[in-house]
This record gives C-alpha cells, sequence and structure tokens, in this order.
C-alpha cells in the first residue's frame, strides 16, 4: 500500500543511502506523514522493503516520540517532562491541560481534535514550562497562554503565540539611542 502510492518516492529516499537500513527514519516519517501514525502494516511493509524484519522496525518506532502508534488528533499536544520543565511547572502545565482538554497523556479527544503525550526533553531549557503542538514551540506557558493557545487551535488552526522552536537565548535588547 505505501509501496503502491509512493514508489518513485520510496526509490528516491533508497538512492540516498548505500546501507538501505540507514532509510528506516524517513520512510517511517513518510508512512506517518500519510496515515497520521504508523500501522502495524506499514511496519511490516518497511520491513520488506528494507529486508529487516518486523521486531526491527518496531523497535525503532517505539524508540522515537515523534513516531505513533496509534491514530492522534490533528494537534499533538507534547508536553516536556524534563527535570528542568519540572522545576518550573510543566506538571501544573499538564493538569491545566489535561483538566481543559478532559483526557489524560495518551488520549485523544473525542473530536479527534486533540491527543495529549508527554516527553523527555524538547530541547527549551530556558523557556519552560513550554509544549510543543505539531511542529510548533510554545514557551514561557500560563494557564492563560494555554488557553489563548488552545481557542486559537480550535478557530484558527494555528496560534500567533508559537514561539519556535528555541527562543532561547534570546538576542540582547536593542541599546537606547543606537
Amino acid at each position: 500500500m505505501l509501496k503502491e502510492k509512493y514508489g518513485a518516492e520510496i526509490e528516491e529516499i533508497l538512492s540516498r543511502y548505500p546501507v538501505r537500513r540507514s532509510a528506516l527514519l524517513p520512510l517511517l516519517n513518510l508512512a506517518q506523514r500519510e496515515e497520521g501514525y504508523v500501522s502495524e502494516a506499514v511496519m511490516k511493509e518497511i520491513a520488506a522493503i528494507l529486508r529487516l524484519t518486523p521486531p526491527q522496525v518496531y523497535e525503532v518506532v517505539t524508540f522515537y516520540t515523534l513516531l505513533n502508534l496509534k491514530p492522534i488528533g490533528t494537534f499533538h499536544i507534547q508536553v516536556c517532562k524534563s527535570l528542568m520543565c519540572a522545576l518550573v511547572g510543566s506538571d501544573a502545565l499538564l493538569g491545566w491541560l489535561q483538566a481543559r482538554l478532559g483526557i489524560r497523556p495518551g488520549e485523544t479527544t473525542p473530536d479527534r481534535l486533540f491527543t495529549l503525550s508527554t516527553v523527555e526533553c524538547l530541547a527549551s531549557c530556558g523557556t519552560g514550562p513550554m509544549m510543543q503542538v505539531n511542529d510548533d514551540y510554545y514557551e514561557r506557558l500560563t494557564e492563560e497562554k494555554v488557553d489563548l493557545i488552545l481557542a486559537d487551535l480550535k478557530r484558527d488552526g494555528t496560534s500567533p503565540l508559537k514561539s519556535g522552536p528555541f527562543m532561547w537565548p534570546e538576542p540582547a535588547p536593542a541599546k537606547q539611542g543606537a
């Protein structure tokens, strides 16, 4: 099914790597882009393409939090749970999101709009608490900011409050009179 639809793209990906196995992550990303997650059938197909066993593909899929084993919502909210974010309030942020969305980590809202996950370190330690929604970072979050972000996402599909990735280190302020 993946090869039927994306045969030329798969061949182009394979041509970039002298060792077939090295194409695993790009093929998994292609599969997830198509379905929103990596299904068991697709893992088996990719294993056959790369001459790997299905467990070899599965162990890679389960290692990376950027790959999903089940369908997710339109907006995948990932809350950083590293020590740095925990020290500045990631637990409170997660609690606020759970209360607002009515779901726990690993769950999706009934309207399939939001999926909530926790992840280890999104590499924005100086701007926590923070979360990633799809590919966008939202940093220095407060309950008020989170409410605005959720409303923006529901209404517009995006939010002007996205900040990155990587707002840190911040540029030095401009000097007065310069």
